[in-house]
């Protein structure tokens, strides 16, 4: 049981081939959100079976409907938020696996009968990977294999064109943790002027149209606009043949991850060490932690892992020249095994 969000499902992911390499017999039921099931519908060896939350009490009973009369070994609930945990009440599973009381907020502990103790890593990935550590798997080494359907695929391709690109996903679901047109314009102008092809990508909603437009007005470069216009695959098969990833603490940074692609995540009002890209957590750029110990007056390491800053323009203090350095040492990294007689003439620096 993993609800939502896409970020948090593709840790979810994780979990689920861990155990799929362990007990490849295993039959899996894997219930998602709606949304999230568009992405997850075919992974192989596994039921998904999609809620949905916006029809209230008729989502659950749809639910309970289609679980009757089944019974579960285990069930693993990953989430801990009232409305997962009411849905829980319909499945019938002789253990309850659960986050235990460091963890369990809005009450998940009373949904379960089997606490699952807190890793010494603060990283959601590594809280959910502790499931299968209580189940008796050893290797926890994370898998995120996933496919993606050739038409999907090929679309992608056209749209890169063969190309460096830069693809950044500019928005969160959550408005506080979006980093400025501004910033974003600049960046954009500075991949440009590398020599890579920059798109820009997100959902239909209008604040992602909106930040992608102001994106575009502020920007020389002029990115091309695929906001709104992808389906969750069809996103990831573009994130997959990208070159490098932008994007503040949402999905795509985690799908990234998901397809190998490398990311550069931006971090202000969550610890990167908890919700960061797992594979590149040294690579994001972050105000967290001295905006946070300026808010609180205490060191980070005698803060709650889950510690979230208050201050609503916190993304806004995320310095520009930081984000462009981080970048430029991806760029230097990208070729530093490279013969510079393959690094076009324009990309070359002199010293």
């Amino acid at each position: 049981m993993r609800l939502s969000a896409i970020g948090d499902c593709c840790h979810a992911l994780a979990l689920v081939r861990v155990i799929q390499r362990e007990w490849p017999n295993t039959r899996i039921t894997w219930i998602t959100g709606k949304l999230e099931a568009g992405l997850f519908a075919d992974l192989p060896g596994v039921e998904v079976i999609p809620f949905d939350k916006s029809q209230g009490w008729r989502g659950y009973r749809a639910l309970w409907l289609q679980l009757k009369g089944r019974k579960f070994d285990a069930l693993l609930h990953l989430q801990a938020a009232l409305r997962a945990s009411i849905a829980t009440l319909g499945i019938r599973a002789g253990v309850k696996l659960g986050f235990d009381r460091e963890r369990a907020n809005d009450g998940q502990w009373l949904f379960t009968n089997h606490k699952v103790p807190s890793p010494d890593s603060p990283h959601v990935l590594d809280g959910f990977l502790a499931f299968a550590r209580e189940l008796g798997i050893k290797d926890l080494t994370p898998d995120w294999q996933l496919p993606i359907p050739a038409e999907q695929q090929a679309w992608a391709k056209a749209q890169i064109a063969g190309q460096p690109t830069l693809l950044i996903c500019a928005a969160a679901s959550k408005p506080f943790k979006n980093w400025t047109a501004a910033g974003y314009a600049a960046l954009a102008d500075h991949a440009n002027r590398k020599g890579m092809r920059v798109l820009l990508c997100g959902g239909p909603a209008q604040l992602e149209r909106d930040l992608a437009g102001e994106i575009q007005r502020l920007s020389h470069s002029q990115p091309v606009d695929l906001v709104g216009q992808t389906n969750l695959k069809q996103l990831l098969a573009l994130i997959k043949e990208a070159s490098l990833v932008l994007a503040p603490d949402t999905g795509p940074t985690h799908m990234a991850t998901l397809v190998g692609t490398p990311v550069i995540g931006l971090y202000a009002h969550h610890n990167p060490a908890r919700t960061g890209p797992y594979l590149a957590r040294d690579r994001v750029v972050s105000v967290y932690q001295e905006l946070i110990e300026a808010e609180t007056g205490k060191p980070l390491d005698a803060l709650s892992w889950r510690t979230r800053l208050k201050d609503p323009d916190a993304m806004a203090k995320l310095p520009v020249e930081r984000v462009i350095a981080r970048f430029d040492e991806w760029w230097q990294h990208r070729f530093k095994d490279d013969n510079p007689s393959k690094i076009p003439s324009s990309q070359r620096e002199i010293t």
